[in-house]
């Protein structure tokens, strides 16, 4: 940590407390905003602060360092919110625990959506993992991020594996995930629904680290013209993914 601000320990602590006090945790929270591609808010900040530096900042004061300094994530200016409701009683407990050991296919599957932008156009990919083996069970890409992108990859999922009854699907606590289609669905099949914790990512971390990679050796990776080319890039490389890429299998579970 102190090497990116280029002083030592005590001179970080002596200073922080004088003058402009937020200056130097600004330094490290622009850091992390800038490896991200200007594309993480605070609360993606505040796990990255963590994971790379081994310090725990309060999320209030990262969005407020963010807001006095106009680090605004370049997607936040650029898509209109959606206006669904979350319904609350439509809640599930974590089921997995960050417990990521699987021993077998088709026991716990996870999921998540993630959007792709080029030039102010944007789409939205689903996604369902196979914790077991980390491969792309199913995935729909859409312009529109609503219930149907979700159902959809759901439904395709379980065409595709067909015994599913006792499987877990892990996600966030999304609104597309509280509907009453997604539950609907999942309990017609025999789905046991897991969530994250509200603001924990790292609950999901095997998602948010495939769509990382996936962003990473797609877009930042080749000269695309227009968003076009980004899809049919990252249907390619999701094959690519599930076919040759070599994956670590190392199994893992991350303490809470």
């Amino acid at each position: 940590m102190f090497s990116v601000l280029n002083i030592t320990k005590r001179t970080y602590y002596r200073y922080r407390n004088s003058e402009d006090k937020d200056y130097y945790d600004y330094v490290l929270i622009k850091e992390i905003f800038e490896d991200s591609k200007r594309t993480y808010g605070y609360r993606r900040i505040q796990d990255g602060l963590l994971d790379k530096y081994g310090v725990i900042f309060n999320h209030k004061k990262i969005a407020r360092i963010m807001k006095k300094y106009n680090l605004k994530p370049e997607y936040i200016k650029r898509i209109r919110p959606i206006f669904y409701k979350r319904i609350e009683s439509n809640v599930k407990p974590n089921l997995i625990k960050r417990n990521f050991n699987v021993e077998s296919p088709n026991k716990v599957w996870t999921t998540d959506i993630t959007y792709l932008i080029y030039n102010n156009k944007r789409l939205y990919l689903s996604t369902i993992l196979d914790l077991y083996d980390r491969k792309v069970v199913a995935y729909k890409i859409s312009k529109r991020n609503d219930i149907q992108l979700v159902t959809d990859t759901l439904n395709e999922a379980i065409a595709k594996r067909k015994n599913v009854h006792g499987l877990i699907l892990h996600s966030d606590q999304g609104v597309q995930y509280t509907s009453y289609e997604y539950k609907a669905i999942c309990e017609s099949n025999g789905i046991q629904i897991s969530m994250s914790r509200k603001g924990t990512p790292i609950d999901d971390s095997p998602m948010e680290s495939f769509h990382g990679i996936l962003k990473k050796e797609t877009l930042y990776n080749n000269d695309i013209k227009n968003i076009n080319e980004y899809q049919v890039l990252v249907e390619d490389w999701i094959e690519f993914y599930n076919t040759k890429r070599l994956k670590n299998r190392k199994k893992s579970k991350i303490s809470s």
